[in-house]
């Protein structure tokens, strides 16, 4: 089986060089690379032709139409079997691609997601970021389970892989951004085509630098939650509350301390609880007490990022 990288790129030269690097250190090298620069100001061109000599790595340039489309520019071009999509803050383990060869050698998928993981020399907010992503304790704890919330296993495009006859049949993604992955993954579902994990398919996502645009992106990804509900009917589960639940709590505390000081006690007790547990279990995972305070930080950030969107796009705070 041969393999199409598919990776948009805008104004990320930098992450780039990173993942390209990565791709270089693979173990099976039966891919070809397209970057596919979807109207950067600042262009990737000089870090494809530095990997020239190492990788077989093609550039394209167009204006730009959101990572989405960009994608399906890069399948119309692509030679493989495969289509696999990664995005330029990912990196790749070099087991990668031996991973699903292997996997689908046995268990024939049309398409398929992978998990993430921190790597060991991301800094102390990369991995407590991807640990609130991550995590059994917030919602990101549903990624990269062979079951998530719903009962079945939802592709992500950072890590996400469909055949070529796949997308002949679908046309790839119908939207540009924010949420196309979902979109793209739960219509292949309701057309009945085989979809699954690969276990052994992690990549390290570096995600955002800071908890200040971390903050930014989830509120983007709760408003996005509500907007696919409305547009495509892809529903809105028990689990996607829990932000919200967890939003509307916090800030109802003042007004219980006014009024039912007891009620206010008691949900600062479980506030507490919750951080408690994050932090114990992030410090032991990362071995870090530092990474540990950091993810309590990301994962309040992440469950109040996530309800406010979602509480703002339903309510309809940002307008039409």
């Amino acid at each position: 089986m041969f393999f199409s990288v598919i990776i948009p790129v805008y104004n990320r030269p930098d992450e780039l060089a990173d993942l390209l690097d990565s791709l270089t250190r693979q173990t099976v090298t039966n891919f070809e690379v397209l970057v596919v620069e979807d109207g950067s100001t600042v262009k990737a061109d000089g870090v494809v032709a530095a990997y020239q000599d190492r990788l077989q790595v093609r550039y394209f340039e167009k204006p730009n139409t959101g990572q989405g489309f960009s994608r399906n520019y890069g399948f119309e071009r692509a030679n493989g079997d495969y289509f696999v999509v990664f995005d330029s803050d990912a990196v790749i383990p070099p087991g990668y691609f031996a991973a699903v060869q292997t996997y689908l050698a046995h268990t024939p998928l049309d398409a398929y997601g992978g998990p993430d993981a921190a790597s060991p020399d991301f800094s102390a907010t990369q991995k407590a970021i991807s640990y609130a992503m991550t995590s059994v304790f917030t919602t990101g704890g549903i990624r990269g389970k062979t079951q998530n919330a719903g009962g079945t296993f939802i592709p992500r495009s950072f890590n996400m892989g469909l055949s070529r006859r796949v997308f002949a049949e679908t046309g790839g993604f119908a939207k540009r951004d924010m949420g196309e992955d979902m979109e793209l993954s739960t219509r292949l579902l309701r057309l009945g085509y085989r979809v699954g994990l690969i276990p052994g398919a992690f990549v390290y996502h570096k995600r955002r630098g800071t908890l200040g645009a971390f903050f930014r992106q989830i509120i983007q990804f709760g408003r996005t939650r509500v907007q696919l509900n409305r547009q495509y009917g892809i529903p809105v589960k028990i689990v996607h509350l829990f932000p919200v639940v967890f939003t509307l709590g916090w800030l109802s505390l003042p007004l219980f301390a006014l009024l039912w000081p007891a009620l206010a006690g008691l949900g600062l007790g479980a506030y507490g609880l919750f951080a408690g547990l994050v932090l114990a279990d992030a410090t032991r995972q990362e071995r870090s007490l530092r990474v540990g305070v950091l993810s309590v930080a990301a994962s309040f950030t992440q469950l109040s990022a996530y309800g406010l969107g979602f509480l703002g796009e339903w309510i309809g705070w940002y307008g039409k």
